[in-house]
């Protein structure tokens, strides 16, 4: 078990999850390093990095596609 797994299933159970829908999925993880290294990079602020996978996850649990949000941090990383 790795310490995220391990991690996700303490909060799971401290809060009453289902650590199984905490999970990340095949190609999340990928994904939100990739947008998290965007957003220090282009900002020069390693803080945004957190912040911006903090509000990624709450527009997830707001039903919006990871695929989509990705998209619109990196339309808007090229729009400058």
């Amino acid at each position: 078990m790795t310490w995220l797994d391990d991690i996700t299933a303490r909060i799971a159970a401290a809060h009453g999850l289902d650590a199984s829908n905490l999970g990340l999925v095949d190609g999340d993880a990928e994904t939100l390093l990739d947008l998290a290294g965007i957003a220090a990079r282009s900002t020069g602020e390693r803080t945004n990095a957190p912040l911006l996978c903090h509000v990624l996850g709450r527009a997830r649990a707001l039903g919006v596609p990871l695929d989509d949000l990705a998209s619109t941090v990196r339309a808007a990383v090229d729009a400058g």
